[in-house]
């Protein structure tokens, strides 16, 4: 089966092909569409479902859309759906300007950020969710979810994945995503766990 994954990240595409060896994924891009898709959705599975349904019907084949972030128990749930774009939009004009070193790297920003925020906290609890939505042009949608559990570091360790990985200590691994190797992540990632569920569906 052909399908695109409705994502530019190259990290999440790498992903899906690994997870699903056995299909044909178009970046994309690949399929022709190059618009952002605004995440005007206040949860994962509502932004993901957007990001699907548009591709879908732009390319005219089946579209898989994820839409992920970490949660952190002692802030309420933060980054949350925000993840991605956290300091650039809660980060003080004070904050990002002592942090301007850092304005080229939106990952390293967005950890810098967290670290603040949980300055002084003892519960340092926190998980990964990834919703996926995989939209047919024949209207048939299939949606999963899949969480992974751990707490937030003091500091990074690791250099690997992308994002807050480094700053994630998992649960399972005993070790964080940043120090994980890309299939013992895969194996039991946030995004990993939803696109298992999915294939399932399938």
């Amino acid at each position: 089966m052909k399908l695109v994954a409705a994502t530019g990240n190259q990290h999440k595409l790498r992903e899906m092909r690994e997870i699903f060896p056995d299909f044909e994924f178009l970046s994309a891009e690949e399929a022709g569409f190059f618009e952002d898709v605004e995440e005007t959705e206040d949860s994962f599975l509502g932004n993901a479902r957007l990001k699907a349904r548009a591709v879908m019907r732009a390319t005219g084949l089946p579209a898989l859309a994820d839409d992920s972030g970490l949660c952190v128990d002692a802030l309420g749930g933060e980054p949350g759906v925000y993840s991605a774009r956290y300091s650039a939009l809660l980060a003080p004009r004070d904050w990002l300007a002592a942090h301007s070193a850092l304005c080229g790297d939106r990952d390293a920003r967005n950890r810098a950020f967290l670290l603040t925020r949980l300055r002084g906290v003892n519960d340092r609890s926190a998980h990964f969710c990834c919703a996926v939505v995989l939209c047919f042009p024949d209207g048939r949608e299939l949606e999963a979810e899949g969480r992974t559990f751990g707490r937030i570091l003091e500091r990074e360790q690791g250099t690997c994945g992308f994002g807050y990985d480094p700053l994630f200590f998992s649960d399972d691994l005993h070790k964080s995503f940043g120090e994980a190797e890309e299939g013992e992540k895969n194996a039991v990632s946030h995004r990993g766990r939803a696109l298992s569920l999915l294939r399932e569906k399938l």
